[in-house]
């Protein structure tokens, strides 16, 4: 996984970081989701985490042996309400539970596109070449980009893929909305560790619309979906 977020981040340029102090990999989580709220504005929730079993197993705060996503969910039915902006809140979240993971609402400051690792990089690739612009993308743990977008892209794309030709939900591209949520860095969950393949800078502090980024990514799924036929 490391490897690709070099490679991607090797492919689009190393962007200078929000802040003159870079983030560090040994931030605590309640470090990195306090940059989050204060840099970002972004309204930020303590999640569940992982638990070490007398077996040797990882499990999910949670207790659920069959947790579709251990250590990275929302602990309680109401969660929404309880997500905040505010530095002081967020340190707060952490006081209770220091090993929660770090989870980023969607549907306020911005929706997410969830693709394949494999098409998300050629995306990434076009784009640069095409010189679009670029949020941050998050690289999960199970081999997905996740592109940060402006809100009101859950309700778009349907009709947008349906305009380029493709039928909603003949491609494996996700949309996170309102009532959804992403795991942000340095969150670990039980495939492995969230990382940014393009971290949040000054420069990209300002999100695309979906419409700007739709065309690559979906052309980028249909490649992945046609090769995946031939194989």
């Amino acid at each position: 996984m490391t490897e690709v977020v070099q490679r991607v981040e090797d492919t689009i340029g190393a962007a200078r970081p929000l802040t003159d102090r870079h983030p560090d990999p040994r931030d605590t989580l309640v470090d990195a989701a306090v940059r989050y709220a204060e840099e970002r504005h972004w309204d930020v929730l303590a999640g569940s985490w992982l638990e070490d079993d007398p077996g040797g197993r990882v499990l999910c705060s949670c207790a659920s042996a069959a947790c579709p996503t251990p250590g990275a969910h929302p602990t309680r039915p109401d969660w929404a309400t309880h997500a905040s902006g505010s530095a002081p809140a967020v340190r707060r979240m952490w006081t209770k539970q220091p090993r929660s993971s770090v989870l980023l609402p969607t549907g306020r400051t911005f929706d997410a596109i969830d693709v394949p690792e494999v098409a998300g990089c050629l995306a990434l690739a076009r784009m640069e070449r095409m010189d679009l612009p670029l949020g941050p993308v998050l690289c999960t743990p199970d081999r997905r980009l996740v592109f940060l977008v402006l809100p009101g892209a859950a309700v778009k794309v349907p009709d947008l893929l349906r305009k380029l030709g493709w039928t909603p939900g003949s491609l494996d591209l996700l949309v996170r909305g309102e009532g959804e949520w992403v795991a942000a860095p340095p969150t670990r969950t039980g495939r492995g560790s969230v990382q940014w393949a393009r971290r949040p800078t000054a420069l990209n502090r300002w999100l695309p619309d979906v419409e700007e980024l739709l065309s690559p990514l979906a052309y980028a799924c249909g490649r992945e979906l046609a090769a995946a036929r031939g194989r």
